[in-house]
């Protein structure tokens, strides 16, 4: 019985263990699911919640306002996010393994980053102080994740282009970063310590002027 049990934890055959957020770190129905969410005590994922706002799907987006931005921009504008969160998680925490931005539109996993670290330990540790800072002018919620297996949780069909369900689809619709984003944050990973190191210092550079982070104080936040 009991490996029985083992074998449909998390899986749509298990009537107690929520599947969604057992794959995916988050529920459509959120508390009032009927199946239970077992929050992980440690992981090496951590999600920071509602933290990127896509200007497409802003009410005060850039065509609201009459001035559509183009393609280009738009990418620009999400890869400086993107390089801006990643290289803050490994200079305050630890090696990030990956990262990844849901552009889903429904209300558990719009905005989400997820974040998973080489170490427990730094997830553990960016938990404790994220939850404790704000970012672009709002206060961070930053839990640990369930998610370790991203194949799992994404949505294949949205990766062709062909997710019928759209912005609203239960599984997460991550946002590419460009190619060229990519080989910078993640090829320097294979280089030499000192050669990282000099990488290093050119992302911070290159994101210094974009930073949005506040340490919270007593009177709120500077």
């Amino acid at each position: 019985m009991a490996e029985y049990l083992a074998s449909i934890f998390g899986t749509e055959k298990d009537k107690v263990n929520c599947s969604f957020y057992f794959k995916i770190g988050a529920c459509r129905h959120g508390d009032r699911c009927s199946r239970l969410h077992n929050r992980p005590t440690f992981s090496q994922t951590i999600v920071l919640l509602n933290i990127y706002h896509n200007p497409q799907n802003s009410a005060q987006s850039a065509e609201g306002l009459g001035c559509a931005m183009s393609h280009v921009e738009m990418q620009e504008q999400y890869d400086a996010f993107f390089q801006e969160v990643f290289t803050e998680m490994e200079e305050k925490y630890g090696e990030v393994e990956e990262m990844h931005v849901c552009d889903n539109l429904g209300d558990h996993l719009v905005g989400n980053v997820y974040v998973k670290f080489r170490r427990e330990e730094a997830a553990e540790k960016a938990v404790m102080d994220l939850n404790n800072r704000w970012f672009n002018g709002q206060p961070i919620h930053a839990e640990l994740s369930p998610v370790t297996d991203f194949r799992e949780a994404s949505c294949r069909q949205y990766e062709m282009g062909e997710c019928s369900r759209g912005g609203f689809c239960n599984f997460m619709h991550l946002k590419a970063i460009s190619r060229e984003l990519r080989r910078e944050l993640y090829g320097r990973q294979s280089l030499q310590p000192g050669a990282r190191s000099r990488s290093r210092q050119h992302s911070r550079s290159r994101s210094r002027s974009l930073r949005h982070w506040r340490v919270q104080q007593q009177s709120g936040r500077f």
